[in-house]
């Protein structure tokens, strides 16, 4: 199999994976599509995939890396959580990984409720704050998912142009 070939391949895995990455928070996700989508325009010499086009799809990539920093923090924040409660929901999500695909829903709003508790709140306000925070991530992976098909429209027009 010759060299372009086996690239071509590999940059094609790359953005399979950084697409499933969007809703697996372990992945990193749309960063790992972009590498994709710039090692292929690579191997093609940029003729497909050019400057312009690639500028646009770095800007989307760094629209999702703050998207994905801010949903659940801002989720969590609108309700007053504690740092506990946002350490938690990252463990929670980590732990829900074991447990696909219920693992990855009742995880983080799990973690961010026992670290609301570990602090000191009681249940009602750790419940909503276990809400506020899994909602802040459910909002994060819909808005990356409109980012991934975004970028993979942007990349396959120019592909295909």
């Amino acid at each position: 199999m010759e060299l372009q070939t086996i690239l071509y391949v590999l940059a094609a895995l790359m953005m399979l994976v950084g697409t499933v990455g969007v809703v697996l928070p372990v992945l990193p996700g749309l960063p790992l599509t972009f590498a994709g989508m710039l090692l292929a325009a690579w191997v093609g010499g940029f003729q497909q995939v050019g400057w312009i086009t690639l500028t646009v799809l770095g800007v989307l990539t760094a629209l999702s890396v703050v998207v994905d920093l801010l949903s659940t923090a801002l989720g969590a924040q609108r309700v007053g959580a504690s740092r506990l409660a946002i350490i938690g929901s990252i463990i929670g999500t980590l732990a829900g990984l074991l447990f696909l695909p219920i693992g990855i829903l009742v995880g983080p709003f799990a973690g961010a409720l026992i670290g609301e508790m570990l602090h000191g709140r009681e249940l009602g306000q750790a419940t909503k704050v276990g809400l506020a925070t899994w909602m802040g991530l459910m909002l994060g992976v819909v808005l990356k998912v409109g980012l991934a098909f975004a970028m993979l429209a942007v990349f396959f027009v120019a592909w295909f142009h």
